[in-house]
């Protein structure tokens, strides 16, 4: 009997390792554990990533603005210690993994890969000592900017805002650009505004990553990336992660899907080519703060792929578009694992 297209999505998931490179599991994680909950990625994520057959997860250090500046330090530790708590309460299921041979070890074990980014380097306010505390805690990814102003640089806001002029990277951001190169971290430039990536892309020789950012020729938010951009850094043997949150999907909140989300993919390929292409989901729907339909809005929630469960429903969508097999591995997590393995040794 004929393989069905879930069979076949089920299979290349079991093949080739999914890797989602932007989550922002530990602030969740970490609310849990201060309400007293333990075991929490084991028992409330795991079975899912594991239903969507996912295999490794970059796990952002998020700060909310209301922490901030006085609180982001702390925030941050209290993130990474909650990661090490869950690590040590489900030890033969997690793995903190600072190069891609620890990704391959996990997976070989059946382990669920964590990997560590800052999602803008708030925490470190102005102390460049601070990135080096960080990287032996295991961070490897450096986000320079959320959608906010920080002492590195300026980030791209979701929707227009009332604010001064922008600017690039700062001072300090360009000492920690090269700190962060120095150190063989991967330098994330999602959030980061125009002229701030610029100032990145003059500054640094290996690749960058955007790991959670799609076109902006598609979708017009400044969170989405020019094609000049992309081109830019498909030269640099970088990656793009694809982003569900509808609004970097379509001009239309309501319109956004899966479908949408691989039209970003297909204009890409064209554009750069196969090998610079990934996801960065950025699933929002789990976290216990956030309302699910922003004002003046049915939908009924933020992503177009709502929880990692659906991911296959990605996969599917890609078969039917005639991408090879040995094509979806790169796109599913494979792409991503190149650049891992070029620069975390």
């Amino acid at each position: 009997m004929a393989e069905s297209i879930q069979e076949h999505a089920k299979r290349l998931h079991e093949q080739y390792i999914a890797l989602d490179a932007h989550f922002d599991l530990l602030m969740e994680v970490d609310l849990r554990r201060k309400l007293g909950y333990r075991k929490v990625i084991e028992t409330e994520f795991l079975p899912i990533l594991r239903a969507g057959g996912v295999s490794a997860l970059v796990c952002s250090l998020f700060i909310e603005s209301e922490y901030l500046p006085e609180m982001g330090l702390k925030m941050a530790l209290d993130q990474v210690s909650a990661l090490y708590s869950e690590i040590e309460e489900s030890p033969d299921k997690l793995q903190l993994c600072t190069t891609y041979d620890e990704i391959i070890d996990a997976h070989a074990h059946h382990k669920l890969a964590i990997l560590l980014s800052l999602e803008g380097v708030d925490p470190l306010t102005n102390d460049l000592g601070l990135l080096q505390i960080f990287y032996k805690l295991g961070v490897r990814f450096v986000g320079l900017t959320w959608s906010r102003r920080n002492f590195a640089a300026d980030g791209s806001h979701f929707h227009t805002v009332d604010e001064g002029h922008q600017g690039g990277l700062t001072e300090f951001g360009v000492q920690l650009v090269k700190e962060a190169e120095k150190l063989n971290m991967i330098i994330d430039v999602s959030h980061l505004n125009d002229v701030g990536l610029a100032d990145v892309l003059e500054r640094t020789n290996g690749p960058i990553i955007a790991s959670h950012s799609n076109a902006r020729s598609i979708a017009s938010s400044m969170r989405n990336l020019t094609d000049e951009q992309l081109c830019e850094l498909a030269a640099r043997g970088g990656v793009i992660g694809m982003n569900g949150f509808n609004a970097f999907v379509s001009d239309s909140y309501e319109d956004g899907d899966v479908s949408h989300l691989i039209d970003h993919l297909d204009y890409m390929v064209n554009l750069a080519g196969i090998e610079h292409v990934g996801i960065g989901l950025d699933i929002c729907n789990f976290l216990s703060e956030i309302p699910l339909k922003p004002a003046g809005h049915t939908r009924d929630s933020y992503d177009v792929i709502s929880s990692h469960r659906e991911l296959p429903l990605f996969t599917e969508e890609l078969i039917r578009r005639g991408y090879s097999d040995e094509e979806i591995g790169l796109i599913i997590g494979g792409n991503f694992l190149n650049v891992y393995k070029k620069i975390l040794k």
